[in-house]
C-alpha cells in the first residue's frame, strides 16, 4: 500500500492524478479530513512543493466534446432533467480539480495558512457535491460518464496557470459567481417535477456555492491590498484579459453581494466581454 502524501501540495497532486471520478472525490475528502485534523491538532501539514499536471486525470468517460456538440435536451422532460444532472456533476468535479489545482500551483506565493484553509474546504464540499449529484444519477439509472459533455472547463486553469490573482478572478469570481445565477431556476424545474433528492442536492450546492465566491473575492482583495492595486479595476483588467466566456445577465445581485461581489464589479463587463 503507498504512503500517504506527506504534504498539502503532495495532496493536491494525488487528486490530480486520479482518473476515477468516485475515487477522486474520496481522496479529495480524505486529504481535506487529514489537513484540518492536523490543524485542529496545532500540527498543521506541511505546505510542500509540488508539480501540478497540466491537465487533471480523468475517466474515460464522459466523452469530452465542443460545447456546440453536446446534445441539447428538453429540460422539463425526465430525459432533460438527466442530462442537466449530469451536466452539474462534470461542472462539480471539475471545481474538484481546479481548487487543488490553485493549492498546488501557488506555494511559492506566501500566504496565510486561512488560504489553505478555505481552498481544501472547498475542494472537500466540492467533492461532496459531486457525490450528492451521482447519488441522483444512480437514482435515475445513470452514472457520471453516461451522456457527454463538455471539454471547455479545464481552459480557464490553463489560462490562468501563471498568474494567482487571475485564477482567483476568473474561477471563483466569475464561473463559480455564474452557478449562483443559474442554479435558482434549476431548483424551482426540480421542485415542480417533485424530485426532492434533486432539490437536495442543489439546494446544498447553492447554499455552499456563496462561501466558494466569498473566498475568491476575499483572497483576491487581500492580494491587491498587499500589492497598493485597486480591487475593483484590477478585477476588471483581468477578467477581460483572461476570461473568454460570455458574461451576460441576469445576475443574482444579492447573493453576489453576499459572496463580496457588488454589481459594479461586473456589470461593466457586460459589453466587454464576448465568446471568442
Amino acid at each position: 500500500m503507498p504512503l500517504p502524501p506527506d504534504s498539502l501540495a503532495a495532496c493536491a497532486v494525488d487528486v490530480l492524478t486520479t482518473a476515477d471520478a468516485r475515487e477522486k472525490t474520496v481522496k479529495s475528502r480524505a486529504h481535506a479530513r487529514a489537513w484540518f485534523e492536523g490543524r485542529a491538532a496545532g500540527r498543521p501539514m506541511a505546505l510542500g512543493e509540488a508539480s501540478p499536471p497540466a491537465h487533471p486525470a480523468r475517466p474515460d468517460k464522459p466523452e469530452l466534446l465542443a460545447p456546440r456538440d453536446v446534445p441539447r435536451r428538453r429540460p422539463g422532460s425526465a430525459q432533460g432533467r438527466k442530462a442537466l444532472l449530469h451536466a452539474v456533476a462534470h461542472i462539480e468535479l471539475n471545481a474538484v480539480d481546479l481548487h487543488w489545482d490553485i493549492i498546488a500551483r501557488f506555494t511559492a506565493t506566501l500566504m496565510p495558512l486561512e488560504f489553505y484553509d478555505d481552498w481544501v474546504r472547498t475542494a472537500d464540499e466540492e467533492a461532496r457535491h459531486f457525490q450528492l449529484l451521482e447519488d441522483c444519477l444512480r437514482a435515475r439509472d445513470s452514472f457520471y460518464g453516461d451522456m457527454p459533455a463538455h471539454a471547455e472547463m479545464w481552459h480557464a486553469a490553463e489560462d490562468t496557470a501563471g498568474d494567482l490573482m487571475a485564477r482567483l478572478a476568473v474561477v471563483p469570481m466569475i464561473l463559480e459567481a455564474r452557478g449562483l445565477d443559474v442554479t435558482p431556476p434549476m431548483i424551482a424545474m426540480f421542485r415542480k417535477a417533485g424530485q426532492d433528492d434533486a432539490v437536495a442536492a442543489l439546494e446544498t450546492i447553492y447554499a455552499e456555492e456563496v462561501g466558494h465566491v466569498a473566498h475568491g473575492a476575499t483572497w483576491f482583495r487581500f492580494l491587491c491590498e498587499r500589492g497598493g492595486l485597486p480591487v475593483q479595476e484590477t478585477f476588471q483588467a483581468l477578467a477581460r484579459r483572461y476570461f473568454h466566456g460570455a458574461l451576460k445577465p441576469p445576475f443574482n445581485e444579492d447573493k453576489r453581494a453576499e459572496a463580496g461581489l457588488p454589481a459594479d464589479f461586473y456589470w461593466p463587463l457586460v459589453d466587454d466581454i464576448r465568446p471568442d
